[in-house]
């Protein structure tokens, strides 16, 4: 059998938009001009905690070590940014909770892998048995210098994909296949002299044009690391318990974000906008409960303790997050550590509230000393 595979190209990304995403791409699987700055990357420890990515070494940039045999990688995204985001109306309430809006939904991996899968099914009805594995960042890949050189966008100064008509608001992933595709035009970067991005990161995590030290990023401190969050970069946490988005909030090209039409990715109501106390009130089962089905689950209920803690901590004073952090003392040391912190940061802003408070105290107990002193005294 004759396969024209101009065409079967086309279909493919006729099926992967009847599957949801909204852009479909081929690429070839040569990553070998990224190798030395992945390598420069891990040298210089920007990986923080996560040694699976050195531990995978150079592997990252070579697909076809995952899968023998590819030849070719099937780059697709998926709009994941929900209605009613509110973005600026959560940070300015220090006392809400601020959640990443990819994670206030269902957990991407399995939805987006199951889909990639079916694309897969249908390409075998074309072409018959080949070789074919879907990814969705859970692999040693470089997705995105994959998307790039597939067409879905550049990479932008803060190192995530950027598309023209979309923004940065969608998810990444891939199938390889070992069929012999035809590939798309790399997209090119349009970001131009724009550096907002690095200018507004508040922890400064974003250390060269395209390279973030996650050791510094919030997206990292609160979710991939489970560790005793450096000190010096607490208060820039502020109200952030999962993720920051905060990179991609500045980003001009951002105003052209489209809205998801997947359902599973909107805002769950017992995550959305709540108040920090009401989600740190949560015991293991009820987190356990109320984050089934999304990523936020897998970091634990002390991580998530420890994040709200942070958050509590930079709050402005109020008794009832005092006596809250009270009573998660002596849970686990990792916990008690930030709490101590946390109380600290209250008790410093209840004496700075008092100094406030008396001097127009003083003033009206002159006024009211005077009012009773007689006029010859």
């Amino acid at each position: 059998m004759t396969i024209d595979y101009h065409q079967l190209a086309e279909q493919i990304k006729t099926w992967g938009q009847e599957l949801g995403f909204q852009q479909v791409g081929i690429t070839d699987i040569d990553l070998s001009q990224h190798e030395a700055e992945l390598q420069r990357w891990l040298d210089a420890g920007y990986h923080g905690d996560m040694d699976w990515m050195a531990r995978h070494g150079m592997m990252r940039a070579r697909p076809a070590e995952l899968l023998p045999g590819t030849i070719r990688v099937i780059s697709v995204r998926m709009n994941y940014l929900p209605p009613h985001a509110e973005f600026a109306q959560t940070l300015k309430q220090p006392q809400k909770a601020f959640i990443s809006r990819y994670s206030l939904g269902r957990d991407y991996h399995k939805l987006i892998r199951n889909r990639l899968k079916q694309l897969g099914q249908r390409i075998e009805q074309v072409v018959g048995q080949f070789g074919c594995r879907p990814f969705v960042d859970s692999a040693p890949i470089l997705e995105r210098p994959l998307a790039q050189k597939a067409g879905l966008g550049w990479t932008g100064k803060h190192s995530l994909i950027l598309n023209e008509q979309a923004g940065s608001w969608f998810f990444l992933g891939e199938l390889l296949v070992d069929i012999p595709l035809p590939i798309d035009k790399p997209s090119s970067d349009q970001c131009g002299k724009c550096v907002a991005c690095i200018t507004s990161c508040p922890t400064g995590a974003i250390v060269e044009e395209g390279i973030v030290d996650a050791r510094r990023c919030i997206s990292y401190l609160t979710i991939e690391f489970d560790g005793v969050i450096p000190e010096q970069y607490r208060s820039a946490i502020g109200n952030r318990i999962y993720g920051c988005d905060d990179c991609q909030l500045v980003c001009p090209i951002n105003r052209h974000g489209q809205l998801t039409e997947e359902h599973d990715y909107h805002c769950r109501d017992n995550l959305y906008q709540q108040d920090l106390l009401t989600l740190y009130a949560w015991d293991e089962a009820t987190f356990l409960k109320n984050t089934e089905g999304s990523a936020i689950r897998r970091i634990g209920h002390i991580q998530w303790l420890r994040n709200i803690t942070i958050a509590l901590g930079n709050a402005p004073y109020q008794i009832e997050i005092v006596e809250a952090l009270q009573q998660r003392q002596g849970i686990s040391e990792l916990l008690d550590t930030h709490i101590d912190w946390a109380l600290l940061q209250q008790q410093q802003r209840k004496d700075q509230l008092a100094l406030e408070i008396l001097p127009t105290k003083t003033k009206r107990l002159v006024r009211i000393i005077e009012k009773g002193l007689p006029r010859d005294a």
